[in-house]
């Protein structure tokens, strides 16, 4: 076959990004704004990526389409493989991310055990092309778990987080110019985009009162979506990134191994640095946290479940109430964890619908926002009590009808 993957030129970090980003927006969209629920829309996502790596593997030569459809739909299945782990499970992210940096070792080990090589320039054979593939998705969950984790030890916003990942890429950038081992410099920034992309998400969809810039899961979505298809677009017009070569022994050699030896031990005091830092910021106060304890509550007049919830489109209030009946049952099971991360989806889910919802009632909104602040707080304390718990998500589903 002729290489199946394009080559690695700066198009090929740029659309990896942008099908990273729009891989977290458009499986929050699914998960939480269609209401569809995160088993669902993994389910969905397990059968779309079977038929399109079945028609990516069936091709013989790198079609831009074909592959970049593949990543998209990789990303999202892989960001909810670990979605799940963590929200219907419980597996804190320490150890998921642990376990998939071993998976991700083993498939590394047995790829190169048997090709000699771990060259993206050499996916000429199936075998070499499954192990790529099974590589990608592990990448794609271990992105997703780190990224998550980091975020859960330092409590950043969505903006202040996107610079970890890219300042980490830019030094691996720097490593690979003096010298450092070219494949390995690939695959630690392949999985770092990850977690850039989906801050990168994040950001731009979180509500600016979380430090995002409002623009919803859904405009990301498509804003994202457009640059992929203008990329590939011009891609496969241009075939800038198309590797013709048939060697089937495309093995990078090393022009100085003293120097990758230098280098390996650059990468080994960037990741200790990094690490220290992580420390230090999981150690400051989070502001975040701070704000909502100090945040008086609004005083709102009581309403019933008729009142609050009449306004507003009935789908919309469903998807409400089931992810608060979630809460309920995570919390009932004993998961404290699950149920804390479960009403993350809550709050991003009313704080997305906030600029259509207020408008058709701010009695009504404000009622809600007020339960829904209730709970919050109740699950986010620092000695959650699960009867103040269990009372303030019984309250708001009984207002949610």
């Amino acid at each position: 076959m002729l290489n199946k993957v394009p080559e690695v030129t700066i198009w090929f970090w740029i659309i990896k990004i942008l099908c990273t980003t729009v891989g977290e927006s458009f499986a929050d969209w699914i998960n939480m704004n269609l209401g569809v629920g995160l088993i669902n829309t993994a389910l969905i996502f397990t059968v779309v990526l079977a038929g399109v790596m079945g028609w990516q593997l069936t091709t013989k030569r790198y079609i831009p389409f074909v592959y970049w459809l593949t990543v998209v739909v990789v990303s999202v299945t892989g960001t909810l493989y670990t979605d799940i782990l963590t929200d219907s499970q419980g597996v804190p992210l320490a150890l998921s991310s642990s376990v998939f940096a071993g998976v991700l070792a083993v498939v590394f080990g047995i790829w190169y055990a048997r090709e000699r090589t771990l060259s993206v320039h050499s996916i000429t054979t199936r075998p070499r092309e499954l192990f790529y593939w099974l590589a990608v998705l592990v990448t794609f969950a271990l992105g997703t778990a780190t990224g998550d984790w980091t975020l859960d030890l330092t409590g950043w916003t969505p903006g202040v987080s996107v610079f970890l990942p890219l300042g980490l890429i830019v030094a691996i950038v720097l490593g690979w110019r003096l010298g450092a081992n070219a494949v390995l410099s690939f695959w630690l920034a392949y999985i770092l985009t990850r977690p850039l992309g989906a801050n990168l998400g994040d950001w731009l969809g979180s509500p600016s009162g979380d430090g995002g810039l409002g623009l919803g899961t859904a405009v990301t979505s498509v804003i994202f979506l457009a640059a992929i298809l203008a990329t590939v677009v011009y891609l496969t017009l241009s075939r800038s990134d198309v590797i013709e070569t048939r060697d089937l022994t495309d093995t990078p050699r090393a022009l100085n191994p003293a120097r990758e030896r230098i280098m390996l031990g650059y990468y080994a005091v960037v990741a200790v640095a990094t690490a220290a830092l992580l420390v230090w910021a999981h150690n400051q106060p989070h502001a975040a946290a701070a704000g909502e304890d100090d945040a008086p509550a609004p005083v709102t007049a009581h309403l019933t479940p008729e009142q609050a919830t009449s306004p507003f489109p009935p789908a919309e209030i469903a998807k409400f109430r089931t992810i608060t009946a979630d809460t309920r049952a995570k919390l009932n099971a004993g998961n404290q964890r699950a149920a804390t991360t479960r009403v993350t989806d809550l709050e991003t889910a009313w704080d997305d619908d906030q600029p259509t919802l207020e408008p058709k009632s701010e009695q009504s909104w404000h009622f809600l926002d007020s339960e829904i602040d209730q709970v919050l707080k109740a699950l986010r304390a620092p000695n959650p009590d699960k009867a103040t718990e269990v009372k303030a998500l019984n309250t708001l589903l009984t207002s949610l009808g």
